[in-house]
Order: C-alpha cells, then structure tokens, then sequence
C-alpha cells in the first residue's frame, strides 16, 4: 500500500502513539502520557434578574494545578529522573504530538511541572512482564499550541479547501 500522500493527512486525526516528552532541554521516553488538561476556576452569578436574564459564569485565569501521570520502562540511567523526586524545585516539560512522519502537531507546554510520587514496578518472579515506573506529577501553567505545518501540510491544506469550494459549486 502506498504512503499517503499530504492531502490524506490532513483530513484524518493524528495517532496517539507518536508523541515525544521533553524535560527542560532533554528528550525523555515514555510509553504513556495520561491526564494532560488545562482547567480555569468558575464563579456562578446570579443577580436579580437572572430568572429572565440568565445567570452570568464568570473564567478567572488562575492557574490550577492537575495530575499527570507518565509511565515507562525501567532501565540503567535514568538517575536524573529518580533524582527529580528528590529536588523541591519545579520543571518546564512539553509534551509533543506527532504525525506519522515524526513531525510535531500539536503540543502542551507545561511551565511548572513537580514530581509528588514514583510507583515502583510490581516485582514477581514467575512473570516475564516488562517492568514499568509510574510517574505522577502536579502540573500548572499548561498552555496548548498548533505547530505550523510545513508546506507539503499548506498544500493539503489548500487542496482540502479546493475539495469544499467544489463541492458548493
């Protein structure tokens, strides 16, 4: 079967198995990523007129702290993550989303980022189950980013604008 070609790409989501983890300035592998969210705090108002008015829902732009959870295999040298647990200071992370060819489409930056928890594997000697760390971490400051296409992804953009235009005439 051949490789699709720009104009498919861009009309079918983005996989979730391709993404890339970055740590401050370093690449780290992960097998999954779960819990990434950006929430706002809410206030309900509700003045005299709300019967006929409706009620007012005001977003404060505070940020709030949520879980993520990073899990990935165990292997020798990854002391600088272990040592993170250790350390009181938060750290810049981002989390990429890529396409098929490797090339980021969308990704959530995450300005402060604090390691609360490191499950260890389950040890059992009669499993040949690969060993996993669980990672859990508090998060804020998330902000969520479309990377620009290159101009292979312009053209399946134009092309998939083309295809609507006919399809009105």
């Amino acid at each position: 079967m051949p490789a699709p070609n720009a104009a498919t790409r861009a009309r079918y989501p983005v996989m979730a198995y391709n993404f890339r983890v970055t740590l401050g300035s370093a690449v780290a592998s992960f097998a999954e990523v779960s819990g990434l969210q950006r929430e706002f705090e809410t206030v309900t108002y509700r003045h005299g007129f709300s019967y006929c008015e409706g009620e007012d829902i005001t977003k404060y732009m505070i940020a709030k702290y949520s879980s993520l959870t990073l899990r990935r295999g165990v292997f020798r040298g990854a002391e600088s993550l272990y040592s993170w647990l250790e350390e009181k200071g938060e750290r810049s992370m981002t989390v990429t989303l890529c396409d098929d060819r490797g090339k980021g489409v969308v990704s959530w930056n995450i300005a402060r980022a604090l390691v609360v928890k490191i499950d260890a594997p389950g040890l059992d000697a009669s499993s040949n189950d690969v060993a996993v760390d669980t990672l859990e971490l508090r998060v804020a400051a998330v902000t969520i980013n479309e990377l620009p296409e290159d101009d292979e992804g312009a053209v399946a953009t134009l092309l998939g604008l083309d295809d609507a235009l006919r399809s009105l005439i």
